[in-house]
């Protein structure tokens, strides 16, 4: 299939190493639809087992009502005609001749440096740039990429928070909220890769902060095997007031839900700090030992603008403090204008009439 006009959608195919990374997909398949690929058997079955009943190709049915689902290895991929869309650095992949062009949207803008060789980014046909700070990052890691590929759209995962398509009250009966006078607190934190803090912190956490608060514990996707214990730690405990969320659940519990039920966050090096800048709400950092950090410009360094916790702070005082402060939210405001484009709700929009214009 070729496109014939600039209203014509070309094949879109999206290509990630883990599952997880998909969620940055997802709100682009949801207006576009296109196919998954599962470059193995392991992850055609993460596809199957974490997508059931996520189909939006209305004309394509599928075993478990999955979205379309293609299992293909490197060499079929130079095959095929369209657009891929990349979550994860794949330089073995878009090094090769390839019929299809390649777009790189990443799995999170956070100052973390990519696994892989850097220079391997600019493979890649185009980027989908959320903002300045995606920018930045590319500068820091001393990679160019000509400015005709850097195409602006801003982040794709914004556009149902900022279209009003999540309510709180909503995401606080998915997670099972008991008492919604509370206020709620979101414990996001990365794993080792970036010291994450959840066996360091998760069981105090849940201990102090469930004196006063909801708290939803949301590990990294490679520490969801913590779920289980921590749970049944804090049945053992009598701790009530504690709920989690599981990052593999990509159709139940979105980043973007937890972030919608919640009215604070605490996380450590994880990119969701930087996300969670679009709820305008109080964020507070762990200090952690993680040294391999981006050097980023003040306004674009989230540790320069919030409230730093250390081992020897009285969390909940904290949480007291960055909720009660009316002047923070300014502050997060202005660091959500310098890190992301646009923040209109038309991201997504912006980059399918990109993709429409590929020829």
């Amino acid at each position: 299939m070729k496109p014939t006009d600039t209203n014509t959608t070309p094949p879109i195919y999206y290509y990630a190493n883990q599952v997880y990374q998909l969620s940055y997909a997802l709100p682009l398949y949801k207006k576009a639809s296109g196919v998954f690929v599962a470059r193995d058997v392991k992850r055609f079955y993460h596809l199957k087992k974490h997508f059931k009943n996520f189909n939006h190709s209305s004309d394509k049915k599928t075993f478990l009502n999955t979205p379309p689902i293609h299992f293909m290895g490197r060499k079929k991929l130079r095959d095929i005609e369209g657009v891929i869309i990349f979550m994860s650095n794949a330089p073995a992949i878009v090094e090769q001749n390839l019929a299809a062009k390649t777009i790189f949207v990443g799995h999170g803008t956070g100052d973390k440096p990519y696994l892989v060789a850097k220079s391997k980014l600019e493979n890649f046909d185009y980027h989908f740039v959320s903002g300045p700070k995606y920018e930045a990052i590319l500068k820091d890691s001393g990679i160019n990429i000509p400015a005709d590929k850097l195409i602006k759209t801003g982040n794709l995962r914004f556009d149902d928070y900022l279209n009003g398509h999540l309510k709180q009250d909503h995401e606080l009966d998915r997670l099972g909220v008991v008492d919604k006078e509370r206020k709620t607190v979101l414990y996001a934190p990365t794993w080792k890769w970036g010291d994450g803090t959840l066996l360091k912190y998760g069981h105090r956490f849940a201990r102090e902060i469930t004196q006063k608060f909801n708290l939803i514990i949301r590990p990294h996707h490679q520490d969801t095997k913590h779920i289980r214990k921590i749970k049944n730690w804090a049945k053992a405990n009598k701790i009530n007031h504690l709920y989690f969320s599981n990052p593999s659940n990509l159709v139940t519990s979105d980043t973007m839900q937890d972030f919608a039920a919640s009215d604070i966050m605490i996380s450590d090096t994880s990119s969701v700090l930087y996300e969670y800048l679009v709820t305008k709400q109080p964020i507070i950092v762990i200090k952690n030992n993680y040294k391999k950090l981006h050097n980023m410009p003040v306004e674009m360094d989230i540790m320069q603008h919030v409230p730093i916790f250390s081992e020897g702070d009285n969390i909940v005082k904290m949480l007291d403090g960055a909720l009660e402060d009316a002047a923070y939210h300014t502050k997060l405001e202005n660091l959500l204008s310098a890190c992301f484009f646009f923040n209109d709700g038309k991201s997504v929009e912006r980059a399918l009439n990109f993709i429409k214009s590929i020829r």
